[in-house]
């Protein structure tokens, strides 16, 4: 090989330095227990955005009116744009400076309240960003925060951080009810990990009752798991507080005690007189627990062969699959049905079918995104296409 192409195809150029980030004006309205100056400053540092200290440094920067409260990604969305410039009722809210005129008209304009005469998009006009973390197209809020809309600007910024493509469960049963317990835990200053431990203790303690056959304490203690795997991140998300180790325990326990759910409901069905033969044993275990690993080495596969894509946003049908796909919350609600019929056997039993359909369903997904790409075809989100 000819080293200079070598050299040409390796050659790594420096990525252009993050703008600073400055907050405009001041707001002493908390949100979520944080003033809008701290707030703005844990968006900018988990960005990689340095905080711009004095308002004489001279250059490019992002501007933020403390006024307004905005979802986390405006600010990436804002910062690769420079000129961008965000307003709300003709007020700038988010602003890309190209230089100190810039910075020095739209930050006057942000202090004093008032309409800034630069090219600017209009907030109301809904444009749309993807959340690739959060698998969803949307128009994140950008609000005014006052005393009086702080409960608003606290709901849109936790509906915010939920997950566009999720389970039946997550999406429509328990929002509200993870809403509230986000605002105490946040009022009360407990930590991200802190409800992650405690949801682990009532994970643990389901897999017991389950083991004993305390089939409806087990499912009360799972369900109160669930909703607390709901608030960790949607508390971590709203307070700006995520780090490496919760999102690696968070998701560490959903992916290690499913398994453990279904094999000792199984072993429970003793206690109910319901206990299976040996063959029915051993099959049910290995569609539940084989197709468990299948299904994750599937979309483990897409995204090794896609940039990271999950599979569950290729298409739209991907993503309303991704509601009743065979994961925990859904093999729950067919567990719940079966046991108000008394019948816990069955329930698995049925687990045990609907992870085989949906493993065939994903494995045939696969299939077709191969044969798309061998065709000279691009794999993109439709997401990244609305």
């Amino acid at each position: 090989m000819d080293r200079s192409a070598a050299n040409v195809r390796t050659c790594r150029f420096p990525r252009p330095p993050a703008p600073l980030v400055e907050v405009a004006g001041d707001n002493r309205v908390r949100l979520w227990g944080l003033p809008m100056t701290e707030r703005i400053a844990r968006i900018a540092r988990a960005a990689g955005m340095p905080l711009a200290r004095a308002t004489a440094t001279a250059g490019p920067r992002v501007l933020a009116n403390a006024a307004f409260a905005f979802d986390p990604p405006w600010l990436d969305h804002v910062a690769a744009q420079p000129g961008y410039v965000l307003t709300v009722g003709g007020i700038p809210a988010l602003a890309h400076a190209r230089d100190a005129d810039e910075a020095a008209q739209l930050r006057a304009a942000m202090v004093e309240g008032r309409a800034v005469s630069l090219p600017a998009i209009a907030y109301e006009d809904g444009p749309t960003i993807e959340n690739k973390a959060l698998r969803k197209r949307e128009t994140p809020f950008v609000k005014a925060l006052t005393r009086e809309t702080v409960k608003d600007v606290e709901r849109a910024s936790y509906f915010g951080a939920y997950k566009g493509v999720t389970d039946v469960l997550t999406r429509y049963l328990w929002p509200e009810w993870a809403l509230v317990l986000t605002r105490i835990a946040a009022r009360l200053g407990i930590t991200p990990n802190q409800i992650t431990a405690i949801g682990a203790v009532g994970c643990v303690a389901a897999t017991f009752a389950f083991a004993w056959g305390h089939y409806w304490l087990g499912m009360a203690l799972g369900l109160g798991f669930m909703v607390l795997d709901t608030v960790d991140g949607k508390l971590a998300r709203c307070t700006i507080t995520s780090s490496t180790w919760g999102n690696i325990a968070d998701h560490g326990i959903d992916l290690i005690h499913p398994p453990f759910w279904w094999w000792f409901w199984a072993t429970g069905l003793a206690t109910w007189g319901l206990a299976y033969d040996s063959a029915t044993f051993w099959w049910v275990q290995g569609a539940i627990q084989g197709g468990y690993i299948v299904q994750r080495l599937i979309e483990g596969a897409f995204m090794q062969q896609h940039g990271l894509m999950h599979i569950h946003v290729w298409r739209r049908f991907d993503s309303r699959f991704r509601l009743i796909t065979a994961r925990r919350n859904p093999n729950m609600v067919i567990l719940f049905v079966a046991t108000l019929f008394a019948r816990p056997d069955l329930g698995l039993i049925a687990v045990a079918w609907w992870t085989v359909i949906s493993c065939a369903v994903h494995a045939v997904r696969l299939v077709q995104a191969w044969i798309v790409r061998a065709r000279g075809g691009t794999i993109t989100s439709w997401l990244s296409e609305a």
